[in-house]
């Protein structure tokens, strides 16, 4: 029997896979890939009896998968909090999924652990961008201020390093990343001793600074664009930096529109703070869209579509 782990490379897979090994220890096949990279579970290959964890990705994107390895005899645990469409019933498929605006799948895991691994929870939060939610999980530890602070930094750093076309535009492979990961089970310890928190820290510095000095366009009160140019640096940044200005003006809708380098766009999309809701219909609307209701996001948006998509933004929030 095979144990497969199948999850998203940002904050919120990688962390719910943490508290998952930390409190179910054993050896997997990891299976995982940009943040972007959402339709995973068509790359597992298993058989009759083996057993595989899906986390923080669509049921929507993966279903016929899924369907798929039931009818070869796999038992699939799934946790996930994005649009899911209609989920089967069936023997071996055990379901965590919730779509609530300011609940990731850290959180679910949490709640299925019981809190049992709840500093990593509270850093996945922190990564997606649920400040709230996860100073309420954190509430418990009694944390100091310098320390939640630092769970807070690391989270977005995890989930920056998600980012990017393709594995060779981020500063770790995810999967390597997670077992960099793996042996800490205080996450303060891993950012204050690890070698890979620095240099994702560096990397974030310097990428932040160059997103920074782009111009918004049309910063009015409810939305905002940017339109970053084809480079490494901005695939990496384009989504911490769209959080970034969701935390700064919660009243107003952002999108990140990122040049691809075959031409077209990457877009990353965030909802009002103050709302959370909207961006997956919106992202939706297009071919390669899809995420949550505070934030989605497309994988190539022709640049014929360029207009379509800011009239949609615009009329959207």
């Amino acid at each position: 029997m095979t144990h497969h782990d199948v999850f998203n490379g940002d904050a919120d897979g990688i962390c719910a896979l943490q508290q998952l090994r930390l409190s179910e220890p054993r050896e997997t096949a990891l299976v995982t890939g940009v943040k972007r990279d959402i339709d995973l579970v068509q790359r597992v290959c298993a058989a009759a009896g083996d057993r595989v964890t899906v986390l923080d990705i669509s049921f929507d994107k993966n279903r016929d998968a899924c369907l798929r390895l039931l009818e070869q005899g796999a038992s699939v645990r799934y946790f996930d909090h994005h649009y899911a469409g209609e989920v089967p019933v069936h023997p071996a498929l055990e379901v965590h999924i919730e779509t609530l605006p300011d609940k990731g799948t850290s959180l679910l895991v949490d709640d299925y652990l019981e809190g049992a691994q709840r500093p990593w929870a509270v850093v996945g939060t922190y990564g997606d961008n649920f400040d709230e939610a996860a100073a309420r999980a954190a509430e418990p530890l009694g944390l100091a201020a310098g320390d939640l602070a630092l769970l807070r930094e690391l989270g977005i750093l995890i989930n920056y390093n998600g980012y990017g076309a393709t594995v060779e535009d981020l500063h770790f492979p995810p999967a390597d990343l997670f077992r960099a990961l793996a042996p800490y089970a205080d996450p303060l310890a891993f950012a204050r001793e690890a070698p890979a928190f620095a240099q994702l820290r560096d990397g974030y510095r310097d990428d932040m600074a160059r997103a920074e000095a782009a111009e918004l366009v049309h910063p009015g009160p409810r939305h905002a664009y940017v339109i970053l140019p084809a480079m490494p640096w901005a695939r990496r940044v384009s989504g911490v930096y769209a959080n970034a200005l969701a935390q700064a003006e919660p009243e107003r809708a952002h999108a990140m529109l990122t040049g691809r380098a075959e031409g077209g766009y990457l877009v990353s999309v965030r909802a009002p703070l103050s709302t959370r809701d909207g961006a997956d219909a919106l992202c939706r609307q297009f071919e390669t869209g899809g995420g949550r209701k505070a934030a989605a996001g497309i994988n190539h948006l022709p640049e014929a579509a360029l207009d379509e998509f800011i009239a949609a933004f615009v009329a959207g929030f």
